[in-house]
């Protein structure tokens, strides 16, 4: 599954995508109303899973104007706000569920699995499970990268990399928000991490090939994108 946490307390944050990861699954996260709600309208997701109290945007207005704009992806909300009028507000605004807190990560996998299977035999959720662009494909489900047909061996950290790159294709990517989405880093976006990584990425992607599929673009970040083959 590829979840997205909408979350403004950065401990909880990290325990969620390192718990979610471990499960198998891919979690993205904001921490606020406003970058949640952008993540949740560009993205494709199986679930999102939102707090009530954030800033910019509280969780109930964003999840309204998620169903405001035809965004049917199913939505748990995680709360302090565990009374009965809670809950009930939180159903009328559009959420799919509501788990109060604090809460067992259990359960909460469990909500999340059920939401996400009714999403899919509903056709809510249009969420890809893999990317081409080129003769690149990427598969989610069985991890599997190829280029021109040939398999490509990457380490996880790769993967996710690409998978993030590819999503966003055609598109300059930020070094922060590689760091944020692939890293689950906050610090100096000038590092050179991202750049070890994405120079070894580019040199198994580009083995054999004329056509470079990730380009630097300075000052900005990267993009992936097929150019036409070199001379």
């Amino acid at each position: 599954m590829r979840l997205l946490i909408i979350e403004d307390d950065r401990e909880a944050v990290s325990y969620l995508v390192k718990a979610f990861r471990e499960a198998g699954h891919v979690a993205d996260h904001a921490t606020d109303g406003l970058d949640g709600y952008g993540l949740a309208c560009d993205g494709a997701y199986d679930v999102l899973i939102v707090d009530r109290m954030l800033p910019k945007l509280d969780g109930l207005s964003l999840i309204r104007s998620l169903r405001e704009q035809a965004v049917t992806t199913p939505v748990l909300i995680l709360s302090a706000l565990g009374q009965v009028d809670d809950r009930v507000k939180g159903l009328r605004a559009g959420g799919d569920d509501y788990l109060p807190k604090p809460y067992a990560f259990s359960e909460l996998l469990a909500r999340i699995e059920v939401l996400a299977r009714r999403g899919g035999a509903s056709g809510a959720s249009a969420e890809a499970t893999a990317y081409r662009v080129g003769d690149l494909e990427l598969d989610r489900l069985s991890h599997r990268v190829t280029r021109a047909g040939q398999d490509v061996a990457l380490q996880p950290r790769e993967f996710r990399l690409l998978e993030y790159l590819m999503r966003h294709a055609g598109q300059v990517v930020t070094r922060t928000m590689l760091l944020e989405h692939v890293w689950d880093y906050h610090f100096d976006p000038q590092t050179n991490v991202i750049d070890v990584h994405v120079s070894r990425l580019r040199a198994k992607l580009d083995k054999g090939s004329a056509t470079p599929m990730i380009h630097t673009i300075r000052g900005a970040g990267y993009i992936l994108r097929a150019d036409e083959a070199r001379a």
